[in-house]
């Protein structure tokens, strides 16, 4: 990490097109002004922080869901086989034969 000392009024540059500017010190308050393109998101660190966390969210909620979409285009997949396969329909209407 980068310790760098500022007063009021100066700044620091990152790259070529980030200014990082203390504009006040008031208290235990520092002001920072932020200058940089538009494409280059600024975030509070803490709002950033529940961004993240929102968005794994999000993605194991849409897991979660295509899990379970899979499931059932399976089980689905596996009963149109079932069925399908004569040997499975002979069985069950013997078994109902000898249950007779």
């Amino acid at each position: 990490m980068l310790i760098l000392t500022r007063r009021s009024d100066e700044s620091i540059i990152i790259g070529n097109d980030i200014e990082v500017k203390i504009l006040r010190i008031q208290g235990n308050q520092v002001h920072v002004g932020i200058t940089a393109p538009r494409s280059i998101s600024v975030y509070r660190h803490e709002l950033y922080e529940q961004v993240i966390s929102e968005n794994k969210k999000a993605v194991q909620a849409n897991l979660a869901v295509d899990n379970l979409a899979n499931l059932e285009r399976s089980l689905g997949s596996f009963q149109k086989l079932i069925n399908k396969n004569p040997a499975s329909e002979d069985t069950g209407k013997s078994e109902k034969k000898a249950r007779k």
